[in-house]
């Protein structure tokens, strides 16, 4: 991006005359006054550290100038500051404003599980035909949306956003910001149900994606999932619907998932389709994303090319090679019980010279459910085909209780939370070339530092 401060504080309704500054051109937006790049606007954000704290430490580097919200003293007097009511809201409008002005088709992404692989594979299909922007790392809330939507270059066509959720209100919120032309759900699972309560509950929450879409908008989502089409039936947009069931829109056959791939024929197409990870349950992620593919007339064969080749956000299953030759399936970014199984399952059915090593970790925001479902992926154990399991949480102490009586403690080794080094010397000293090993919990558990050591030449 590129623009004038002068247009920046119309955009955001600034309260004070900044006409001295006119001239002066930002190139992008930051938050965090250590990652601010040349050239930025600074936007502090009041939460557990006030940004504003730390406007000395952006200006050293580089930002241009800087939001200020007005209920703040001591802004500096020597250096361009936009004054407005809250600095957090100043950056959605900013991005609203963008959003206009770029004007991509915008294809918006939600799910219990799912959704960022889902959005990888949209953009490399859109990226075929199209100059596309879309969501990094994990900046898909209320702040990081803004973020994503003002780092987009002018010639952007295609935003692909993801949406994260971990409240009410929070997805009507960001559907509002972005007006998508598409709206996309992947599946409802149990993430959050601390929040909710239950499923119903977190499919409501979901639905809130469709709030903001356009009306000639298309709204796509699982129709596996009884609970989005119960709440689709009134929607008045054009629905499409992808998933196993052969009453979908969009359906898979032919599934096929081998070491580090999974092919399948779709109902539409008589070509094989393959995707660079394993697991049947990516296979409705592909369904879609070749379902927005088609919406935009993109070539099955480009199709075909671009999810052979699409590339995943890091940590998201995907085989890594230890400093042992151990293959390692990472999965450390998050954790709840229906995407913890899946991967079990697909862990299990792996081809391995070696043996299978299970690594879990607490499954976060879970609330009075936590038990319960901590203990339900038991059932997704086997002693005969994992034979080692090593857990890690408080949470995870109602899983050890319960596969106590179907591994033998020298296969079951249960650490608390924190204690990471006691759970890699036990976990370094067991693993032997050829073995394989699943690292899978919520991303407080920390186990991409499990991972850094088992990979660290």
């Amino acid at each position: 991006m590129k623009m004038s401060l002068a247009e920046i504080a119309r955009a955001v309704s600034a309260q004070n005359d900044i006409s001295d500054y006119d001239d002066i051109n930002v190139t992008n937006v930051s938050f965090d006054s250590r990652k601010l790049e040349p050239g930025s606007l600074f936007v502090p954000l009041v939460s557990q550290n006030d940004g504003h704290d730390y406007i000395a430490d952006a200006i050293k580097h580089g930002a241009k100038a800087a939001l200020w919200q007005s209920d703040h003293d001591n802004a500096p007097s020597d250096f361009p500051i936009i004054k407005v009511d809250n600095t957090l809201s100043a950056l959605q409008f900013l991005s609203q404003y963008y959003l206009a002005k770029i004007n991509p088709r915008v294809v918006a992404v939600t799910g219990s599980n799912g959704k960022t692989t889902t959005k990888d594979m949209i953009a490399s299909i859109l990226s075929t035909q199209f100059n596309v922007t879309k969501t990094h790392d994990n900046f898909n809330n209320e702040i990081g949306v803004p973020i994503t939507i003002l780092s987009m270059e002018p010639n952007t066509e295609m935003l692909v956003i993801e949406m994260g959720m971990d409240r009410p209100g929070q997805l009507d919120l960001l559907s509002h910001l972005v007006e998508p032309d598409i709206a996309i759900i992947t599946m409802i699972g149990e993430a959050h149900i601390e929040f909710f309560g239950t499923r119903d509950k977190i499919a409501d929450a979901k639905m809130e994606i469709t709030h903001g879409l356009k009306e000639d908008g298309v709204f796509i989502y699982n129709g596996d999932e009884p609970l989005l089409r119960q709440r689709a039936k009134n929607l008045p947009f054009r629905m499409l619907t992808f998933g196993k069931n052969e009453d979908n829109d969009l359906y898979s056959t032919n599934i096929d998932s081998e070491e580090e791939q999974t092919s399948f024929t779709a109902s539409n197409w008589d070509a094989k389709f393959t995707i660079p990870m394993i697991g049947s349950y990516n296979v409705n992620n592909a369904l879609a994303a070749l379902s927005v593919g088609n919406l935009y007339r993109i070539h099955e064969n480009y199709m075909i090319q671009a999810l052979k080749d699409f590339s995943a956000t890091n940590n998201r299953t995907e085989w890594i090679e230890g400093n042992k030759h151990e293959m390692i399936l990472s999965d450390v970014y998050n954790s709840n019980p229906t995407a913890a199984k899946l991967v079990l399952k697909a862990f299990a059915n792996s081809d391995t010279k070696g043996i299978r090593i299970a690594v879990l970790g607490d499954m976060l925001e879970l609330g009075d459910k936590s038990k319960e479902m901590h203990e339900s992926l038991a059932d997704s154990l086997d002693p005969s085909i994992i034979k080692s399991v090593y857990l890690i949480g408080d949470e995870m102490k109602y899983l050890a209780d319960k596969l106590s009586n179907k591994y033998e403690p020298q296969s079951l080794h249960y650490f608390k939370t924190g204690d990471l080094d006691q759970l890699f010397d036990q976990l370094n000293s067991e693993i032997y070339e050829d073995d394989d090993v699943l690292l899978k919990a919520s991303h407080g558990i920390h186990l991409e530092k499990i991972l850094n050591k088992l990979t660290e030449v």
